[in-house]
This record gives structure tokens, sequence and C-alpha cells, in this order.
């Protein structure tokens, strides 16, 4: 399934980052930098791909727990979006558009045939970008925890380019990434979005991976509220006509305010809860988590 064109084994440079799957490492060159990305490809079937958030500190090891449960029924693939991991971290402008153009160029030049996307927060909206731009490249889609059926008060447009410029700022920008990524920072964050206790793995990885060379370049886009789609329901959402699973419960972060109203007017959308989680169903409810991904696909066949 890969090309030999852009796709290589990875050879990124010198890290002491661990890698966050135990699977084969490979890396691909796009229009936003070198990104990394892990594979099972020993199972037959579609391919499915998986994308994390975007906040402080995320990486591949979010969606760890639907990789090790699926790998061994189909292809499967995790990225490390530009900026993040073991992708390359340029100070180079990041935004929506970017993240979606990145994962179609992956579309396209690996997986090469239409693929179903797990995607989880804010990474929904780049997924949704991806299959708007480019539906033959994605059969479904299913979104855990997804950001935009909310009203949400970060700044847009102007504000946000206000935003960044204030909090790119060399010695601030420097002492609020460290701030916002000390141990205690991320277990305190962590905790937030988890009902039990929060795997130690977690707050390990993510501190590792926020202390690697210009890991504060594309979180402080997140934080200025330029990866964010404003209405992106009616701007974003509406548009895809794939078929879209929803995997939801309870977030200290977004709400799912709009989520109801908008199932009644799509009906290539579904949801389901998954109870007893509180942003990260995909770890606190594996299981119950990757039957209802495998029961929608089973649906499509």
């Amino acid at each position: 399934m890969e090309s030999a064109s852009k796709a290589q084994p990875h050879r990124g440079p010198s890290t002491n980052l661990p890698p966050a799957l135990d699977a084969s490492r490979h890396d691909l060159k796009t229009s936003g930098g070198r990104i990394h990305y892990y594979a099972a490809t020993q199972s037959p079937g579609r391919p499915a791909v998986l994308i994390h958030s975007i906040n402080a500190a995320p990486s591949a090891l979010e969606m760890k727990p639907l990789f090790e449960r699926l790998r061994h029924t189909r292809p499967i693939y995790a990225l490390d979006l530009p900026g993040f991991g073991h992708a390359d971290r340029p100070a180079q402008p990041y935004s929506p558009a970017l993240f979606a153009q990145v994962i179609g160029e992956f579309l396209a030049e690996v997986t090469r045939e239409p693929a179903d996307i797990i995607a989880y927060s804010l990474g929904c909206e780049f997924a949704a970008r991806t299959a708007i731009a480019a539906p033959e490249r994605i059969r479904s889609l299913v979104m855990i925890s997804p950001t935009g059926f909310n009203q949400r008060g970060l700044p847009m447009g102007e504000a946000a380019q206000r935003a960044y410029r204030w909090l790119s700022l060399p010695g601030l920008s420097d002492a609020l990434f460290s701030l916002l990524t000390t141990r205690l920072s991320i277990r305190y964050f962590y905790n937030q979005v988890f009902a039990g206790r929060t795997p130690l793995e977690l707050i390990d990885y993510a501190y590792a991976t926020t202390h690697q060379p210009g890991a504060k370049q594309a979180p402080l886009y997140f934080l200025s509220g330029q990866l964010f789609t404003p209405r992106a329901t009616e701007t974003l959402y509406h548009q895809v006509t794939q078929p879209v699973l929803v995997l939801y419960d309870k977030d200290p972060n977004i709400d799912f305010h709009e989520l109801p109203d908008f199932l009644s007017r799509h009906p290539n959308w579904r949801a389901e809860r998954i109870p007893g989680t509180r942003g990260m169903p995909q770890w606190e409810k594996p299981t119950e988590t990757t039957m209802e991904i495998e029961r929608f696909w089973q649906q499509l066949a």
C-alpha cells in the first residue's frame, strides 16, 4: 500500500523521544514538512487511519488502545501530524487547511484506496476537511469527542491572529509553554478528561514529547484559537457526505449542545454515547469504543 516516492522508513533526527506504538515506523514528506506514522499492515482489508487531537502534547499515543485492538483485523496506520510526536516541528504557520492537506497527502501516497478514518477531538475537524476536499479517499469517519458542536468562546479571525502575536512573544511563549508542560500541569489536564485514574504512560509521554526541540511551535497556534473552524457545524460538518459515527459522553473542555439537532438534519451521521467517560473513551473504555466502531463498519459493508 505504500508509495516508494515519498514514504520512507523512519530516519528522523536523533531524539530521546521513544516510539509511541510498537509497530513499523515510517516518514512521509508532505507540504507541511516530514510527518511520521506507525503501520501494522499484516492483516488484509480496508485500511484504517487514526488521527490524534491537537493540544499542547498530542501524539499517536492518544490512539494506542484502538491501534492495538484493530491491528489484527485490518491494515492500520496512526499519524504524528506536523509539529507533534516524531514529525518535524518547524517554525511555520499552522492552520486547519494545512493539517487537512497533510492528511489528504498521506491517504494519496500511502493507503491509496478509500480508508476509514478515526479521528479524535480537534483532529475530527481536520479529517472532515479532508473528507470534503477529497471524498474519494475516505469511505467513512469515526469522530471521538469531536470539537465543533458547542458555542466556543475562543478568539477567531483577526482576534486569533492578535492572540498569536501576543502568545508568540519570545519570553512569554517560552514561559507559558514551560508552565503548561510541567508534569504537574500535564497530570492536571489529563485528570480532567479521565473519570478514573490517568494512565502514567500518557503523562510520561506527554512530558517527553513537549520537551523536544520546536515543541511549542504548533501548540501556540492552538492556544491562540487559529486551529478551530468557526461555526464548524454549518461551515464544515454540514458538507461531509460520507457515513459518520460520533462517539462521546461528557467532556470538561467541550460540550455537544448542537449535536442532537445536527443529527436530526443529517441522516448520514449517527452518534453513540460511551457512558462513564470524560473525553478519552478510547483509553477509559477501549473495548466498548472498539465494539461501536466495528459495528459501524459492519453496517457499511
